[in-house]
C-alpha cells in the first residue's frame, strides 16, 4: 500500500505563487506514475498535471500550462507542484495520486485547499 500526504496549501491572492508538495510513504513510489488532479466546488474532480516515474516526461492541463510545474525528487519519495500566477478559477481542494503506467490511478491523498483571493 502507498499512502499520500499532500501539504503547502493556503490562501493566496491572484498573481501570487504556491508549492504543493505530495509525500508517499508505505512503499517506494519510484516506479508509479504520479499525478496531480482538482477538484472546485461543484465541479468534477479534473486532471492538473503528471510525471513519469522517472521524471523525464511530464504532461498538463492546457489551463495551467505555463504556470505550474510538477516535480519529483524520489530519493524524498517526494512529488511537487509548483503554482505560479495563480488565478481565483484556481481555487480547488488539489489531490494527489498514483499509478502504475498504462493503469488507472491506485493512490490518492486526502487533498490540500487551494484558494485564490481576486
Amino acid at each position: 500500500q502507498v499512502q499520500l500526504v499532500e501539504s503547502g496549501g493556503g490562501l493566496v491572492q491572484a498573481g501570487g505563487s504556491l508549492r504543493l508538495s505530495c509525500a508517499a510513504s508505505g512503499r517506494t513510489v519510484n516506479s508509479y506514475v504520479m499525478g496531480w488532479f482538482r477538484q472546485a466546488p461543484g465541479k468534477e474532480r479534473a486532471f492538473v498535471a503528471r510525471i513519469s516515474w522517472g521524471g523525464g516526461s511530464t504532461s498538463y492541463a492546457d489551463s495551467v500550462k505555463g504556470r505550474f510545474t510538477i516535480s519529483r525528487d524520489n530519493a524524498k519519495n517526494t512529488v511537487y507542484l509548483q503554482m505560479n500566477s495563480l488565478k481565483p478559477e484556481d481555487t480547488a481542494v488539489y489531490y494527489c495520486a498514483a499509478k502504475f503506467p498504462g493503469n488507472e490511478y491506485k493512490f490518492w491523498g486526502q487533498g490540500t485547499q487551494v484558494t485564490v483571493s481576486s
